[in-house]
C-alpha cells in the first residue's frame, strides 16, 4: 500500500505572496525598478509579477489572500521574511535605486558568501539584493 506524502500533493512553488496596500503602485515598483514582468493584473485587488521562474503574488486589501485570519489577525505588509534577488554590480544598482528614492533598510553587508542589502517596496515589504562573492582568479568553484 502506497501512503500519501508531501510529494503526492506539492507540485512546485507557485509564488511568493506579498501583502500590499496599493496593487497598481506595487506593480509599477516591481516592473520599473526591479525589472519584473507583469503576468496578471486584477485591480485593485491582485497582480502577479514574475522574474525568471519566480512569481510575486501582490495581494491588495480586497484580495482573498489578504483576508484576516480566523482569530482576527490582519495580514499586513512588512516583516523580515523576504525574497532574495541575485544581482550583478550591487554598488551600481544601489546607486541607481537611491537616485530613484527607493528606501533602504540597511547599508551593504559583506560576508564570505557575498554582499547584500535590504530595500523596501512601497508598502514596506523587504527585498534582499544579493551579489555572490567572486572566486579568486584561477580558483575553481
Amino acid at each position: 500500500m502506497v501512503q500519501a506524502g508531501p510529494r503526492s500533493f506539492v507540485r512546485n512553488v507557485h509564488g511568493v505572496r506579498y501583502q500590499v496596500k496599493d496593487v497598481a503602485r506595487a506593480v509599477a515598483f516591481y516592473t520599473r525598478q526591479l525589472g519584473f514582468e507583469l503576468q496578471q493584473q486584477l485591480l485593485p485587488a491582485f497582480a502577479n509579477v514574475s522574474l525568471g521562474e519566480v512569481s510575486l503574488l501582490l495581494s491588495g486589501p480586497g484580495a482573498s489572500g489578504s483576508r484576516p485570519m480566523p482569530d482576527g489577525r490582519p495580514q499586513e505588509p512588512g516583516g523580515w521574511n523576504r525574497v532574495v534577488l541575485r544581482v550583478d554590480d550591487l554598488p551600481g544598482f544601489v546607486a541607481e535605486l537611491k537616485t530613484a528614492g527607493v528606501p533602504f533598510r540597511n547599508d551593504v553587508e559583506t560576508g564570505p558568501g557575498g554582499r547584500q542589502v535590504q530595500i523596501e517596496d512601497p508598502d514596506g515589504n523587504p527585498i534582499e539584493l544579493f551579489e555572490p562573492a567572486r572566486s579568486p582568479a584561477g580558483a575553481r568553484p
